[in-house]
């Protein structure tokens, strides 16, 4: 598996709804600058105009969310989260390069690229999605309204034995070829049992197309403090998660400044597969606040 896998706030005041997707907004500068940026509207013709009275009709789509999965799967892991979203935001939730329907690249390149390629929106990134989203956020916030990370992992953590254990396992049976015993080394460490069949040929399409040639070298750009993001954020781990992840996520919050914390009971690493209403809730009252 790839080695970094191993180791707007556009909430504008939405009035009424005009049509599917579609909402009257009344938008402050920071947000008519995002919404320019999009290029959604002009900018106003007459620089004496105020904001309020340039956009006082203007009609925006609803919020644009880019949902970046695990490693563990692809896309498909976030069908509960598209179902409970759709009707009041466009979801947007591309396979990353090396999972699902997105073949492993030949060449370098750029996760955080690649995720850009969906923005401007709102991104929502779980476990090695999360990492990525964060890695986004930092490099280009004017393209991000909002950030959720569920439970991310963080370059620069200093990882437990029990991580270190584990890597140890999935990289003994990746050297030997034996991608199903990755795939169940994968499944027992992170999957709650009765998640395991929905998750399962995910990870093995995975490694199938991350073993398919040489791993190409990914780029990153560099990873400015956690204290200079200045989007709003909301961390979410699983109750049940891991000792690192439930660490990293207090960390966080701890380190960027508009952020906050929520912890799901009876939620492993998979919290959107775990305890889908839960986190939904958690999304509908963050993007929409």
């Amino acid at each position: 598996m790839l080695g970094e896998v191993r180791l707007e706030r556009l909430h504008a005041v939405g009035r009424e709804l005009l049509e599917p997707r579609l909402r009257e907004v009344v938008l402050d500068p920071v947000q008519h600058a995002w919404i320019v940026h999009a290029e959604i509207i002009d900018r106003a013709p007459d620089g004496h105009m105020s904001h309020s009275a340039h956009l006082q009709q203007a009609r925006v789509p609803a919020m644009k969310v880019v949902m970046l999965h695990s490693a563990l799967g692809d896309s498909r892991l976030w069908k509960r989260q598209v179902a409970a979203l759709s009707a009041e935001h466009e979801v947007v939730t591309p396979d990353l390069p090396g999972w699902g329907e997105t073949p492993l690249p030949t060449e370098p390149f750029s996760f955080v690229d690649a995720v850009a390629e969906h923005l401007p929106a709102a991104l929502v990134g779980n476990s090695f999605g999360g990492a990525v989203a964060l890695r986004t956020a930092l490099a280009k916030q004017e393209l991000i309204s909002r950030l959720v990370l569920i439970a991310p992992g963080l370059p620069t953590w200093d990882w437990s034995e029990e991580m270190r254990t584990y890597w140890a396992a999935e990289e003994a049976a990746w050297d030997a070829g034996d991608f199903d015993l990755a795939t169940q080394v994968n499944l027992d460490f992170w999957v709650k049992p009765e998640h395991q069949d929905e998750v399962r040929p995910q990870q093995r399409r995975a490694i199938e197309l991350q073993s398919a040639h040489e791993e190409p070298d990914v780029l990153w750009p560099e990873m400015a403090p956690l204290e200079t993001l200045a989007i709003p954020t909301l961390v979410v781990v699983g109750e049940d998660d891991k000792a690192d992840f439930r660490a990293i996520a207090k960390h966080l919050v701890e380190h960027v400044p508009d952020s906050e914390l929520a912890v799901v009971a009876g939620a492993g690493h998979l919290v959107g597969v775990d305890r889908p209403d839960e986190l939904n809730a958690l999304l509908r009252s963050f993007l929409s606040d």
